[in-house]
């Protein structure tokens, strides 16, 4: 996405985040694309020229898009995408806690929501295998949302001075 550094900057000034915390919170810039092998001979038909294996390029375009509602499908959550990851850009230590029955493959999109259930607020990084959407027309209370998104009858729209 052209617009993401710009919008996560904001996002994490917006929250008042170090770039360390940027990092936890899970709303920096992803990490680069993964180096291919040395040995390029073998498998150089294994991986595309922006260093992905190709079978993530083939699951690189998202379902949903920025300013979606969606929910998780197995928790009660839902919540409203603010930024999308082509493949998993999450730390090993984060994808590890997820336990390993329920731990979705890291060759898909990852999304992040402004995120609530029925106690609290808060960012969520979810797969897109873990997404549908979000039908309902109850708008999502996160309070962060208002800063940088507009309501409209289809979700949410970027602010015009956050769409650059």
């Amino acid at each position: 996405m052209s617009h993401r550094r710009s919008i996560t900057k904001r996002i994490a000034e917006f929250l008042g985040l170090t770039k360390s915390e940027q990092t936890h919170a899970h709303v920096s810039a992803p990490e680069p694309a993964p180096a291919p092998p040395e040995n390029m001979e073998k498998v150089s038909e294994a991986y595309g020229e922006d260093g992905y294996p190709h079978f993530a390029i083939d699951r690189r375009q998202a379902k949903f898009q920025i300013g979606q509602v969606v929910k998780h499908r197995l928790f009660e959550f839902r919540g409203v995408i603010f930024d999308v990851d082509p493949v998993f850009a999450n730390s090993d230590e984060w994808y590890e806690a997820i336990p390993e029955d329920l731990r979705p493959s890291k060759d898909q999109p990852y999304y992040h929501l402004f995120a609530e259930n029925d106690r609290t607020h808060y960012v969520a990084y979810v797969s897109e295998g873990n997404l549908v959407p979000d039908e309902g027309e109850t708008p999502v209370g996160h309070p962060d949302i208002a800063q940088f998104f507009d309501r409209t009858d289809d979700g949410y729209t970027l602010k015009p001075n956050q769409a650059h």
